[in-house]
Formats: C-alpha cells, sequence, structure tokens
C-alpha cells in the first residue's frame, strides 16, 4: 500500500507540476487513489498479490508447525541424550529458526516488489487519462483530491471513468 500511495502522489505531482504562469488557469482536482481501486486491473493485481501472500503464508505456517514438532520431540528426548546431542540439537532448532526469519523477510520483501511491479502500469494508465481528460476539457492543472482541504474546482472523477472504460 506504502508503493501504491507514493505512486500516487508522484502521479499527482507530475499532472500539476507545470508552472502557474497564467492567471486564470483552469484547475481541477481527482481523488488518484479511488480512481485506481475502481480499475478492474487494480482488483486483479490485488488478488494476485493476495494469493501469492497466502502461498507464503502456507510455507511459513509449516515451517513453523516443523520447528514446534522438531523441539517438542527434542524436549522431550533431552534427558535420554547426551550433553554434547543435546547442544547439536539446540543448534539445529536455532538453525531452523533463523532460516524462517530470513523466508519471512524475503517474502515480504518479494510481496513488495511484486505490488510495486502490478500497480505501476495500473496507476500509469490512470495518469494517462487524466492528462487526456484534462488536455480535453481544457484543464491547465489537476491536483490529488486526497490532501485538498478546499475543493472548489471540477472533479474529473467520472470523465476520467469514462475515459477509461469504468
Amino acid at each position: 500500500m506504502k508503493h501504491l500511495k507514493s505512486l500516487l502522489f508522484a502521479t499527482a505531482l507530475f499532472i500539476g507540476a507545470t508552472s502557474f504562469t497564467a492567471a486564470q488557469s483552469k484547475i481541477a482536482h481527482i481523488n488518484t487513489q479511488e480512481l485506481v481501486k475502481a480499475m478492474p486491473e487494480y482488483k486483479t493485481a490485488q488478488a494476485e498479490i493476495e494469493k501469492l501472500g497466502k502461498t507464503y503464508e502456507a510455507t511459513i505456517q509449516g515451517s513453523l508447525k516443523e520447528l514446534e514438532t522438531k523441539l517438542t520431540q527434542y524436549n522431550a528426548e533431552a534427558e535420554g541424550q547426551t550433553q554434547e546431542e543435546n547442544q547439536k540439537r539446540m543448534a539445529e532448532v536455532e538453525g531452523m529458526k533463523q532460516s524462517l526469519s530470513q523466508y519471512q523477510q524475503q517474502a515480504q520483501q518479494d510481496l513488495q516488489k511484486k505490488e510495486f511491479d502490478l500497480l505501476k502500469p495500473i496507476t500509469e494508465k490512470a495518469r494517462v487519462a487524466i492528462e487526456k481528460v484534462a488536455a480535453t476539457q481544457g484543464y491547465d492543472y489537476v491536483l490529488e483530491a486526497g490532501g485538498l482541504i478546499v475543493k472548489k474546482g471540477k472533479d474529473l472523477m467520472a470523465d476520467v471513468k469514462a475515459q477509461l472504460g469504468i
């Protein structure tokens, strides 16, 4: 979600980053986050990210269960083992914990990258549609509606959705 907000903010800045030279500039606004969430591609991307997340979660849960089983077994057998054997087993358990922790971190990074890769073309498509509608309707500036306190300009949401066919 962090990447989505960053991309949407960058999109809003890009759209509004022209110079303020005209005294009577036409200004409009749009909530790009709402627009992107309304796009069918976003729903598809979110489903894909959720599916990948569930796959990682299932793997992590399986590893945790295996770790717990091994730990329970080793604790039950500890008194019948030598101190050296118990130390080897504890080292093995610690290694499993570290591997699991590394896997969790990698899974989180993979999910973030996947989300960024899937959302980038969607936000780009939204940006292009916003630019087309703004140009067609003669707007000089389009601001991100999410951060506006007063919204007196035109809301382009309906027009951009029509441009995108949603």
